[in-house]
């Protein structure tokens, strides 16, 4: 590919993406709306949050359709010329994870939105529909990596970050994708409390895989990856505080599904953690506020996840959230440093 195709790849999906979502927008929010498909705001949250009780939810639908109309065909377009399979594969690997997940979110919202029950899905419905979407992936990619064109001997391996060191996993390598399909969707869910937090966040941390994809010369990775930047930059339109619509479980959800993905796709599950590193923080916020009351009987934070404790201090919403945005961003350069320089 020439500088300029390369430099397309990047700039058109994003713009696409980006224009998608601004489009759908005005036209989603007011059927949203109609339908009377409105937040409901946890009693225990912040007194402030009180007031978006309503707001229209399920947004994320805007977010996946416009992922899906600029990375399908741009991705499928792009690879016309090319023979090469593996990279049709990925593209397959990564729109399983994201609208797998997505979908769970979809029921989730969907129950609690239009069937008015509170808590929607059961945490164990929650966690065996992730579970089973993880298990297929497993089992996608222990079909392509065992087949007859697939030349490493070594069925999952795992880079370590910042050395040239290898860890062959084998079978051991189920779990490690167990863990992060289900621990990423979680974590973006837990995130998504303020206006634009997660859609913020997140395109830093999909940001840094499209990086990566081309430096890896995956197309598929870039486009895909451009691709939710686009849309989630288009969503922000829209989801910046203060918002007019949320994502939802819809989109929380599948934005995790698809990070973890791309770790699995470009070899970097052990760059997750740090790329997605606001994620891990607000989980470990909540697991320490847990922990911590259940053995102490005291509180760490003044309430969890970590962005929630940030406005009971007196940091207003937009600081918390800009904070955040500039805390992913660097997490994120950090974590394409470290991808790169060894």
């Amino acid at each position: 590919m020439d500088n300029l195709l390369d430099i397309r790849l990047i700039l058109i999906p994003l713009a696409v993406a980006f224009g998608i979502g601004v489009i759908l927008g005005p036209m989603f929010i007011p059927t949203l709306r109609r339908l009377k498909f409105g937040q409901s705001i946890r009693e225990e949250g912040p007194e402030a949050h009180l007031k978006k009780a309503g707001t229209p939810t399920m947004g994320g639908v805007i977010i996946l359709a416009s992922i899906v109309l600029t990375a399908v065909p741009f991705s499928s377009y792009a690879l016309l010329d090319s023979r090469d399979q593996m990279i049709n594969f990925d593209l397959f690997f990564l729109m399983f994870a994201l609208l797998g997940y997505g979908i769970i979110g979809f029921l989730d919202d969907y129950i609690k939105v239009v069937m008015k029950r509170s808590l929607g899905l059961t945490a164990n419905q929650k966690l065996l529909g992730q579970l089973f979407i993880g298990l297929v992936l497993f089992w996608v990619l222990l079909e392509v990596r065992t087949s007859p064109k697939a030349s490493d001997p070594y069925i999952f391996s795992v880079d370590l970050p910042g050395t040239d060191w290898t860890i062959h996993l084998n079978w051991l390598y189920l779990p490690l994708l167990l863990v992060m399909m289900i621990g990423a969707s979680n974590a973006v869910n837990l995130t998504d409390g303020l206006d634009g937090l997660v859609a913020g966040t997140a395109a830093c941390a999909y940001g840094a895989y499209a990086i990566i994809g081309y430096l890896q010369s995956n197309t598929t990775v870039t486009i895909f990856s451009i691709s939710v930047v686009g849309a989630l930059l288009g969503f922000l339109v829209f989801n910046a505080h203060p918002a007019k619509v949320f994502m939802g479980d819809t989109g929380s959800l599948a934005l995790g599904g698809g990070i973890a993905a791309l770790a699995v796709i470009t070899n970097t599950e052990l760059l997750l953690p740090i790329i997605g590193g606001v994620f891990v923080v607000e989980t470990l916020s909540v697991m320490i506020q847990v922990t911590s009351f259940k053995f102490r009987g005291k509180r760490v934070f003044r309430m969890s996840p970590l962005h929630h404790h940030f406005e009971l201090v007196g940091w207003s919403e937009w600081r918390v959230v800009t904070t955040f945005w500039f805390a992913s961003f660097l997490l994120a350069l950090l974590g394409v440093f470290l991808k790169v320089a060894f």
